[in-house]
């Protein structure tokens, strides 16, 4: 097999506190055992390594829960056993996502020389009733002084906000931005508040506790936000993720591509192809999402793989679509086709495709195909129709 490119995720599912937005894998626990939970990342490792071998890995990425909590010595023991067990790229991207509170600030040195060069701060808002709500445990003046820490010990630094927020109007909005960019470095994530099923907020919202700014006001808060940071040169180059050229989170390409990538610890979800094989096809993985039982598979068996099945036909053309559209740039046509067999033009058909172009929501061109910048605000209702 040919050195092909690869993403390496590693999932760390413990935080603090549950935020009551979130919908993540994550869990509480009063305490970790460090080291036992270190040599199960390094075994699962191991399995990944034998299931996507032969690989060039461009890219590490810790996420969560929060990874920030992870002794800088299990971060480090991680990052040389994919160096031992893979080539990797010599400027390898290795991404650490952090809470910006001073306990976990303070170990942005021990992580920095343990390997890590990129880190993505949840900040999330930047005023002290926001962030409240949010159930963050850091102060706005916490978040400024970890972003100010960040910027001495990493080369890339990131941060999230959450915006339509309650109460929160299109002109606040844009003030919170401006203070943004004037923290920022070369990437901003800027997620709009979504009610998902299962958290806190679900529940708090389906009995009225609080009420979310309405479409038109949640629309023109989108738009701002493309225009204004489009302004400052860190245009969207994902629907929530903008940066400056050159400047993109590399593994979360790796994604929005349908590139090949391994995941490992509870939770983790990896694609891959397998081999040689005549059909276009892909391996996908997914391991146990409880900590405990996770744990406990690996200790037996090496890994806690709880499903694995081939994705193919059909179903790997859906797969890159989803993942594809949500770039700005969309989708490369050849790339494409030399993953999945097929031209995603051609594939949808013209029938399906002629209104939505008609309406301008998708753009055709001889190389790329691509939602446009209305097609990405609607995105979800977009795919509905492709796909359907």
């Amino acid at each position: 097999m040919s050195m092909q490119p690869l993403g390496v995720y590693v999932h760390w599912p413990f935080c603090k506190s549950k935020c009551p937005y979130c919908d993540f894998n994550s869990h509480v626990r009063e305490g970790v055992e460090q080291a036992r939970w270190r040599d199960a990342l390094l075994k699962e490792l191991e399995h990944a390594a034998r299931e996507a071998p032969g690989r060039r890995v461009e890219t590490i990425f810790f996420g969560g829960g929060t990874p920030s909590l992870m002794a800088p010595e299990t971060v480090g023991a991680v990052i040389a056993r994919v160096k031992s067990l893979w080539d990797s790229a010599p400027d390898l991207e290795v991404t650490l996502e952090a809470n910006p509170t001073s306990v976990e600030a303070g170990r942005f040195a021990a992580l920095a020389e343990a390997g890590v060069n990129r880190v993505s701060l949840g900040v999330q808002a930047l005023d002290a009733q926001s962030l409240k709500f949010l159930g963050r445990e850091h102060s706005t003046d916490e978040a400024l002084d970890a972003l100010d820490t960040a910027r001495r010990h990493f080369a890339r630094y990131s941060f999230d906000l959450i915006y339509a927020r309650p109460g929160q109007t299109p002109e606040a909005w844009t003030a919170e931005l401006e203070r943004a960019l004037v923290l920022a470095g070369e990437h901003l994530s800027l997620y709009q508040l979504t009610i998902e099923r299962g958290t806190r907020f679900f529940t708090d919202h389906a009995r009225g506790a609080f009420v979310l700014p309405d479409e038109d006001a949640a629309a023109a808060m989108f738009e701002a936000t493309q225009a204004r940071l489009a302004a400052a040169g860190l245009p969207a180059y994902e629907i929530s993720n903008h940066a400056r050229p050159g400047a993109a989170c590399r593994h979360n390409l790796i994604y929005w591509r349908y590139q090949d990538y391994v995941g490992i610890g509870p939770g983790a979800h990896g694609r891959f192809a397998e081999g040689e094989t005549q059909d276009p096809r892909k391996r996908a993985t997914r391991r146990a999402s409880g900590p405990e039982a996770w744990l406990d598979a690996v200790e037996r068996a090496g890994h806690g793989t709880a499903e694995s099945s081939v994705v193919a036909g059909r179903d790997l053309v859906e797969e890159a679509l989803m993942m594809g559209l949500r770039l700005a740039d969309g989708i490369d046509r050849a790339t494409f086709a030399s993953v999945t067999g097929a031209d995603p033009v051609a594939a949808l058909g013209e029938a399906k495709l002629a209104p939505l172009i008609a309406a301008g929501f998708l753009e055709i061109r001889p190389d790329r195909f691509r939602a446009t910048a209305a097609g990405r605000q609607r995105l979800t209702a977009l795919l509905e129709r492709l796909i359907a």
